[in-house]
């Protein structure tokens, strides 16, 4: 059975940072995309990176420039490293992965992730 879970969430000053992981287990995800995604209170699930096999990442422009997602295929753990965190961060951050390689313009969207984290809290303080 294919497992996702989320670690490292927390509480965070404005401009701080934070590290999330995902550990995966059940299958060997080396070859398939992975996200992260994010929902604050009141709010719609929303993507927030993507990391293809290869290395390759998408952002969302919300997060470009200061969130890096990255991957260690031999731990099958991915990555969330939040830098200059502001207060609209604050958000349940998932981890998802897909049962097959999408293409970007299918890894914004949440019908594209097979398999779900339960979640990590985020909260960032002003």
């Amino acid at each position: 059975q294919v497992q996702l879970v989320e670690s490292g969430g927390g509480l965070v000053q404005a401009g701080g940072s934070l590290r999330l992981s995902c550990a995966a287990s059940g299958r060997t995800f080396s070859g398939y995309t992975m996200g992260w995604f994010r929902q604050a209170p009141g709010k719609e699930r929303e993507f927030v990176a993507a990391i293809w096999s290869g290395g390759s990442t998408y952002y969302a422009d919300s997060v470009k420039g200061r969130f890096t997602i990255s991957r260690d295929n031999a731990k099958n753990t991915v990555y969330l490293q939040m830098n200059s965190v502001k207060p609209e961060d604050t958000a349940v951050y998932y981890c998802a992965t897909t049962r097959v390689p999408v293409f970007r313009v299918a890894a914004v969207r949440i019908t594209a992730y097979d398999y779900w984290g339960q979640g990590t809290q985020v909260t960032v303080s002003s």
